[in-house]
């Protein structure tokens, strides 16, 4: 027979006003629960997730210079990012961040010595060679304070390969005893791809760590909306805000990753809201993933 749901209308903004999300007081919550911003107050510790974060925190303590991280899109890379710069302990470690390497060598470095402090003058008007001098030394600098430097590259998928050439270099920096500088590369699994080019395949060599994210698992998707909403202020209610079999249907069409769960369950809110529901069921999320880039297609029942 064929499908006579209408399709859900939305409102302009896609539900939202100026303090949230429309649904907001109709169920309880005191701010959107499933914004897709890496807020790492709603990160949810995923098996997968803890593990990667182990991962790279012995990577680190083992003074491992390249450690790599993979994952779909929406898989939680930059929010796994976050956390671990969360959770270094500062009198020990130096970081710095890169949210977009897309850059062409030099300008990756100055980007580099800025994020370390230098001062931006100097590090402008040197050459490569003097560059990476004045690096090594503000990295020997951080050494004798008994600390650790840290580099997060995130999106690395996106680097040309003479800067991922030009990251080796610098990770050719260390003492004796020591590495100097510890990179680690968030990415798409078109990172893979780039790092078996012949041209770099040293740096390859070097990747002593890596780890491969995947989506939330059924019993994981159902506390990872649970936490999401506590986090959100939901109150104590009688009966839960996803039904069992919209949650089925959340996992089914988003296949577990954390992005496209977001978005599913952000629109589900807004379907049952608008017909007066206190709770999200499968044709709640039917429309939502009709109305999804990437999500997959649920049938009627």
């Amino acid at each position: 027979m064929a499908d006579q749901e209408p399709a859900a209308a939305t409102p302009p903004g896609g539900g939202m006003w100026r303090g949230g999300p429309l649904y907001l007081g109709h169920f309880g919550l005191r701010e959107a629960p499933f914004s897709i911003t890496p807020d790492t107050e709603f990160a949810f510790s995923s098996a997968g997730h803890q593990e990667a974060l182990n991962t790279l925190l012995v990577a680190l303590s083992s003074g491992e210079g390249f450690v790599k991280i993979t994952g779909d899109v929406g898989t939680g890379k930059t929010l796994l990012c976050r956390r671990l710069l969360a959770t270094l302990d500062r009198q020990r470690f130096v970081t710095a961040y890169l949210p977009n390497p897309a850059l062409q060598p030099r300008t990756l470095l100055l980007a580099l010595a800025e994020e370390l402090g230098l001062e931006p003058g100097e590090a402008a008007q040197a050459d490569e060679y003097h560059l990476l001098k004045f690096l090594r030394q503000a990295l020997l600098g951080v050494a004798r304070e008994g600390r650790t430097t840290v580099v997060c590259l995130d999106e690395a998928q996106a680097m040309p390969l003479e800067s991922l050439e030009a990251l080796r270099l610098v990770s050719n920096l260390e003492t004796e005893k020591r590495k100097l500088l510890h990179l680690v590369m968030f990415g798409q699994p078109e990172l893979d791809v780039r790092l078996s080019e012949p041209g770099i395949r040293q740096l390859k060599q070097r990747i002593s760590f890596h780890y491969r994210l995947a989506g939330l698992s059924r019993p994981e998707l159902t506390n990872y909306l649970a936490h999401r909403l506590r986090i959100a202020g939901q109150r104590e209610r009688g009966s839960a805000v996803f039904s069992p079999r919209a949650i089925a249907g959340l996992h089914k069409a988003s296949g577990g990753v954390p992005r496209l769960v977001n978005i599913l369950a952000h629109k589900s809110l807004l379907a049952a809201f608008g017909e007066g529901r206190d709770s999200v069921e499968w044709r709640h999320v039917r429309r939502a993933a009709r109305d999804t880039e990437g999500a997959r297609r649920l049938a009627w029942w």
